[in-house]
């Protein structure tokens, strides 16, 4: 079972954001970004949740389990 990740790129793309801004946030390579946006490699949950966090989204938005874009609730509120 292959992830999609469709809205990552999606998101980006509604934000004008280029994906080597959100590389940088990341500490990654472009191309590694790039290859997540086009389903070439899988995302590392922990660069999954700087997405996330990036956007103001939770995981479950990104990987297309839910259509709500809100974030839950910090566990450390």
């Amino acid at each position: 079972w292959k992830m999609r990740y469709h809205r990552i790129k999606q998101l980006r793309i509604d934000s004008d954001i280029k994906q080597q801004d959100l590389a940088d946030f990341l500490k990654l390579n472009r191309s590694t970004y790039s290859n997540y946006e086009n389903n070439l490699r899988d995302v590392p949950v922990e660069v999954l949740a700087g997405i996330a966090e990036f956007y103001h989204t939770s995981v479950d938005y990104l990987i297309g389990r839910t259509d709500e874009k809100k974030p839950y609730p910090s566990a450390h509120d």
